[in-house]
């Protein structure tokens, strides 16, 4: 997983990753500049297709006109549905919004959706196409680093309900992703931080060697230079070969859940505002993960409190304090894990850790010894 990176100087061509699905195989391809390719892509995938391009209103003011460009120098028609930045967007209203506007715009079955924006507008988009028309093809064009390593990839997609994070949707997988790292040059420093905190995850979960990589690089990944290139790869290919592998999450897969079930709680408790971005979500999930596990006897404090180190040296939340505004009490945050998508005829279910990159998945962990954990660290 932490092959060597590409020497200063040697040409820049895409990083390509398999997905290796058998007949729904596609690649994700990773480099700078890539969204003007991205018309001469479909069209080598779909001749003579239609799409449709689902965004935000931030990201269509950055990169709609670009990526319209590259499909019309295809020879690609597109139609542009722009809906509201934001976490909110992960709604009902909105999903019928999306499915409505693809329909009206007349896409076909042999036409295509293209996600472009980040980890809300790919499941969104994603899971309009799984629905519109009863299935279309679509492309993930991930413009967060975060949509880049983690949520672009794999056919998860959907839409938040008010019981919590993504529980109505649908596996659906692309047909291509195209990661463009340049477009991460546009980011806010605090999204991109929130998206790191996917890619530290994925070294703290199974890859203990590129986690010790990132302790010593990661600024270099927040300057732009190769090494941004080499972690998103190294990632993609990570969640690539545990996807083939279980793609309905029904063993391995669950294991990029780290993090997720303490995040989303959290992140639904501070109502899916910009209080609590998702990463940071995952952030402070993590260290709680780590700070759960060693309270079971699992593993060092030490190795909780370097796993906490690394997380809060990028700028990430650590510690529930650390929230603006603050977070629910015990008994709301205890009925939002409750809904977590891993719990089990009623068992919760969670990723814990047995050291750096050692994550397994607990079943039938203790509701009681969760509720005296977090009593604990909500009163500290």
């Amino acid at each position: 997983m932490t092959a060597p990176l590409r020497q200063a100087g040697s040409p820049a061509e895409p990083i390509v990753v398999p997905v290796a699905l058998g007949t729904r195989a596609y690649d994700i391809v990773i480099g700078r500049g890539l969204i003007a390719s991205l018309g001469e892509r479909i069209a080598a995938l779909r001749p003579g297709a239609k799409v449709a391009v689902v965004t935000d209103a931030t990201v269509a003011k950055r990169h709609l006109a670009a990526t319209e460009a590259a499909l019309k120098s295809a020879g690609i028609e597109s139609s542009a549905i722009v809906v509201p930045e934001g976490e909110g967007s992960k709604s009902y209203a909105t999903f019928e919004t999306v499915c409505e506007a693809i329909v009206a715009a007349h896409i076909e079955r042999g036409d295509l959706v293209i996600a472009l924006g980040g980890g809300v507008i790919g499941d969104l988009a994603g899971f309009a196409a799984a629905s519109a028309r009863r299935g279309l093809d679509f492309v993930q064009v991930p413009t967060t680093l975060l949509a880049q390593v983690d949520s672009s990839v794999g056919g998860k997609t959907g839409i938040n309900s008010r019981h919590g994070k993504n529980l109505v949707g649908a596996f659906h997988q692309p047909i291509l992703v195209v990661a463009d790292t340049a477009l991460l040059d546009t980011l806010p420093k605090r999204e991109f931080r929130a998206g790191y905190a996917e890619v530290a995850k994925f070294g703290l979960l199974g890859d203990a060697a590129f986690f010790s990589w990132l302790e010593a690089n990661w600024q270099d990944i927040f300057a732009g230079n190769t090494a941004r290139e080499h972690a998103i790869a190294v990632c993609c290919r990570g969640k690539a070969g545990i996807v083939a592998r279980d793609e309905r999450e029904t063993g391995e897969r669950a294991l990029l859940n780290l993090g997720h079930t303490f995040g989303h709680a959290l992140e639904a408790g501070a109502g899916f505002s910009g209080r609590l971005l998702h990463g940071e979500a995952v952030a402070l999930g993590t260290a709680l993960a780590f700070e759960f596990s060693a309270r079971k006897g699992l593993i060092s404090e030490a190795d909780a409190a370097r796993a906490r180190a690394h997380l809060a040296a990028v700028g990430l939340p650590t510690y529930l304090k650390d929230v603006p505004g603050g977070v629910p009490g015990i008994d709301a945050l205890m009925d939002l894990i409750a809904q977590d998508k891993k719990v089990k005829r009623g068992k919760l279910t969670f990723i814990l850790v047995r050291g750096i990159g050692q994550a397994f998945v607990e079943n039938d962990v203790s509701a009681a010894e969760v509720r005296a954990f977090l009593t604990d660290k909500l009163n500290a």
